[in-house]
C-alpha cells in the first residue's frame, strides 16, 4: 500500500512538474510569429469548412487522451507501428490532419525545428473555438512530441459514445478533470458532427431520454438496420451548429442530445445542476470550457528533453 502511494505521488509530482514549464510566452523569442501564423491557416480552413473548427478541437483532445498532449495522433502507420488513426474513435471520424500540415509547414518557414506538432494542436483549437464565436484563453506552450502512437491505448483511453455518466466521470477524473470540467469540455459538441453509427441506439432505443421528434427527425438520415448510412452525418448541436453558444447544453435539458453519452448529463443524474446552469448563462459555460481547456493542456506533456520536435506531423524525425 504504501509503495503503491509512493508511486502514485511521483506520478502526480512528474505531471505536475511537467505541465509547470509549459507557458503561454514559451516562444516569444524563438517563435515571435507563431500565434498569427498559426491563426491566419485556421482562420482559412475554417472560412471554407466551418466544421474544420470542431475537427481541430476534437484532434486536440483525442490527442491528450492518449498518452498526454503529444501530438501522437498525428502520426502515420508504419512498417512497425500501428498508430491513433486507425483506433476506432478516430477510424473514418478524425479529420483536419491536412490543416495541420498547412500550419506545420508555414510556422516551419517563420521559424524551422522550434515548434512542436502537439502545441500547434493546442494553438488551433484555441483558434477554432475564438473563430466560431467562443471564448479565448491563454494557451499554455511548450510540449515535445512523442515518437511514437499506440492504436490500443487510443482504443481504451477515449470515452466512447455508449459511456454512461458514472464512466465518463471515471475516464475525465484518471486525467486530473473533475466532473464540471468533463461537462464544460463536452460543450465542445456545441460544434461538429457525429456519424450515424455513433448515435443509431441512442435514436431508436432509449425512447425515455429522448424527445420523440427529435428522435424521428434523426431517424430520417440514419437507417435502423446496422450498416446501412453508417456514416451519414448529424449535427451534435440541433440548434446552432456551427456556432460556438451554449445551445448543446439547452438541447440536452430538452432531451435533444445527439448521443447517448451527451444525454448522460442531463440525465437526472449528478451533473443535471451544472448542464442547467451552462443553459442558463453562456458567460458561466465560456469561463469553465476556457479553464478546462487549459488543464487538459496539461495531461501529461513531454517536455525538456523528452521527445522531438517533428519537421513533419505525420512522422518521427
Amino acid at each position: 500500500m504504501a509503495s503503491s502511494l509512493i508511486s502514485l505521488f511521483f506520478v502526480v509530482l512528474f505531471v505536475s512538474s511537467s505541465s509547470a514549464q509549459l507557458s503561454p510566452k514559451f516562444y516569444s523569442k524563438s517563435c515571435p510569429k507563431l500565434y498569427g501564423t498559426v491563426r491566419s491557416v485556421v482562420q482559412s480552413a475554417v472560412a471554407k469548412e466551418r466544421r474544420m473548427g470542431a475537427s481541430l478541437v476534437r484532434l486536440f483532445f483525442h490527442d491528450c487522451f492518449v498518452n498526454g498532449c503529444d501530438g501522437s495522433i498525428l502520426l502515420d502507420d508504419t512498417s512497425s507501428m500501428t498508430g491513433e488513426k486507425s483506433a476506432a474513435p478516430n477510424l473514418k471520424s478524425a479529420r483536419g490532419f491536412n490543416v495541420v500540415d498547412a500550419i506545420k509547414s508555414k510556422v516551419e518557414q517563420v521559424c524551422p525545428g522550434v515548434v512542436s506538432c502537439a502545441d500547434i494542436l493546442a494553438i488551433a483549437s484555441r483558434d477554432s473555438v475564438a473563430l466560431l464565436g467562443g471564448p479565448n484563453w491563454n494557451v499554455k506552450l511548450g510540449r515535445r512530441d512523442s515518437k511514437t502512437a499506440s492504436q490500443a491505448a487510443a482504443n481504451n483511453a477515449i470515452p466512447p459514445p455508449s459511456s454512461s455518466l458514472n464512466s465518463l466521470i471515471s475516464r475525465f477524473q484518471s486525467h486530473g478533470l473533475s466532473a464540471k470540467d468533463m461537462v464544460a469540455l463536452s460543450g465542445a459538441h456545441t460544434i461538429g458532427q457525429a456519424r450515424c453509427v455513433t448515435f443509431r441506439t441512442h435514436i431508436y432505443n432509449e425512447t425515455s431520454t429522448i424527445n420523440p421528434a427529435f428522435a424521428s427527425l434523426r431517424q430520417r438520415n440514419c437507417p435502423r438496420t446496422s450498416g446501412n448510412g453508417d456514416n451519414n452525418p448529424a449535427s451534435l448541436d440541433f440548434q446552432t451548429p456551427t456556432k460556438f453558444d451554449n445551445k448543446y447544453f439547452s438541447d440536452l435539458v430538452t432531451k435533444r442530445g445527439l448521443l447517448h453519452s451527451d444525454q448522460q448529463l442531463f440525465s437526472g443524474g449528478s451533473t443535471d445542476s451544472i448542464v442547467q446552469s451552462y443553459s442558463n448563462n453562456p458567460g458561466f459555460f465560456h469561463s469553465d470550457f476556457s479553464t478546462a481547456m487549459i488543464k487538459m493542456g496539461d495531461i501529461s506533456p513531454l517536455t525538456g528533453s523528452q521527445g522531438e520536435i517533428r519537421k513533419n506531423c505525420r512522422r518521427a524525425n
